[in-house]
């Protein structure tokens, strides 16, 4: 007599010997046991891998400091801003009997007496320059020679900017500017009063529409174009997130959007929305060639969240531990209990098989296989995953009475905790996501939160796929 002809046997008197609704279920599951001995083990299909692929958007941000760049837009600025030589009317009035008209000469200078101010709100940028203006007026003969007068001026140049990036990368500041006088230029005539703005502002704003040109000249040696093609070859560059098991993240972007510019007293933002996918590999991280950088697509107010499937595996064998650990605890039922367990996938399902022997079963070949089906369960707040929704995979009902307290026993207390592997993950990712880059880049990234993406149950292990949401940037300049 085979062993599992013994054990259907020894179930059977058990069960019959009990009250005649358990002779029925014995006389039932003498049928069972030819059945089951004779049904097929449920056949190794894991999982095909999947891409852990998802859509994803890079910042790539270029700063510059303002103070620097003050510097350079005013190396292009010359100190003397504008010449005045005129000769005006300068007197119309009646003395005595007689009219008086007399013509002057004024002559003088504006020049700027101070360092370019910048400094940035919102995405605005704010400049400004002292100048200083000094004039003279003279009568222009010798019937007039005795008229004289000067004065002198302050007035501060201020410039408002609005930088925007045009799909040719060309860089337009979108300038708008005045000045206003601290004291207007007045020259004092013969108790006259005669205004010398109309003389000099005409220059000054001359000489401004010449330092529109040149600050432009001088944000366009920025070459923006030049720096986003570098930020945009160095997003391809694969990225190792743990070194044990080994993961790589695999960015390849695909669009390029302006994101407009930020500035603060200090520093000018301008960023870029890179959008394209970000995929992970466990093992070996194939090649990509990075692609040129394209023209730009239609603007966005914000560079979106940077997104990448972080896996996180555990090995069937931790199942089956802690199934075996689970078991150890459960009291037999008639007579029956588990002596090995096997935990493999199949087309999608977790099998659990369980060698059911009686007390007298000594070799490793005693007893009967019976193979349970069913699926996980992942606690998100809990980092853990549990058994849910198994049964037998063959159609027997009698075998529940052995089988449905086994089952209620690992439902109720297999439990495996992912929670320390995911956040080792979580910190080693972080670790390696903030990085220097080459020609003066560099890589700040952040991980802060982590959803459920899927479940997959590859041959080697399950893997849960976790959607890691944050921040990911490549940063020139400060």
């Amino acid at each position: 007599m085979d062993c599992v002809s013994a054990t259907c046997i020894k179930v059977r008197n058990i069960l019959l010997s009990q009250s005649a609704r358990s002779g029925l279920v014995g006389l039932g599951l003498i049928g069972l046991c030819s059945a089951a001995s004779a049904a097929d083990k449920p056949p190794l299909a894991p999982d095909t891998a999947a891409p852990l692929s998802t859509e994803s958007r890079i910042a790539a941000t270029i700063e510059f400091g303002l103070p620097a760049l003050a510097e350079e837009i005013g190396k292009d600025i010359p100190r003397l801003l504008a010449t005045i030589d005129e000769r005006v009317s300068c007197v119309h009035r009646r003395v005595l009997i007689f009219r008086v008209n007399a013509n002057c000469d004024v002559w003088g200078y504006v020049e700027r007496t101070g360092p370019v101010s910048l400094y940035g709100r919102g995405d605005r940028v704010y400049g400004s320059v002292r100048i200083h203006g000094a004039l003279e007026g003279q009568g222009a003969n010798r019937f007039t020679a005795r008229i004289h007068g000067d004065t002198e001026a302050s007035a501060t140049v201020e410039a408002e900017a609005r930088p925007e990036l045009g799909r040719d990368w060309s860089l337009d500041l979108n300038f708008s500017d005045g000045f206003r006088w601290t004291e207007p230029p007045v020259l004092h005539v013969l108790g006259r009063d005669i205004s010398l703005a109309k003389y000099a502002e005409p220059r000054i704003r001359a000489q401004l529409a010449h330092v529109r040109a040149r600050a432009l000249a001088a944000a366009r040696r920025l070459d923006l174009h030049d720096k986003a093609a570098t930020a945009w070859h160095h997003a391809f560059e694969p990225i190792e997130l743990s070194d044990s098991p080994q993961i790589w993240l695999q960015l390849s972007p695909q669009t390029a959007a302006f994101a407009g510019v930020r500035a603060d007293s200090h520093v000018l933002r301008g960023s870029l929305e890179l959008a394209g996918t970000a995929e992970t590999f466990v093992g070996q991280n194939p090649p990509v060639t990075a692609t040129a950088l394209p023209a730009l697509g239609h603007d966005v107010s914000d560079p979106g969240d940077f997104d990448v499937i972080l896996p996180v595996r555990l090995g069937y064998d931790v199942l089956k531990d802690k199934i075996t650990q689970a078991l150890a605890a459960v009291t037999p039922v008639a007579g029956m209990s588990v002596g090995d367990v096997d935990v493999y996938p199949s087309s999608g399902k977790l099998i659990i098989g369980l060698r059911l022997t009686k007390a007298d079963d000594n070799a490793a070949s005693d007893g009967q296989w019976v193979y349970l089906s069913g699926a996980l369960q992942v606690d998100e707040d809990g980092h853990a995953i549990r058994l849910s929704g198994f049964g037998l995979t063959t159609d027997n009902a009698d075998m529940n009475a052995i089988i449905t307290p086994l089952i209620a026993q690992l439902s109720e207390k297999v439990s495996v905790d992912y929670g320390v592997a995911y956040q080792n993950l979580l910190t080693t990712a972080n670790e390696k996501l903030t990085r220097q880059l080459r020609d003066g880049y560099r890589m700040e990234g952040r991980l802060s939160s982590a959803k459920l993406d899927k479940v997959y149950l590859p041959v080697d292990g399950v893997v849960i796929a976790l959607r890691a949401s944050g921040a990911l940037k490549i940063l020139y300049g400060m």
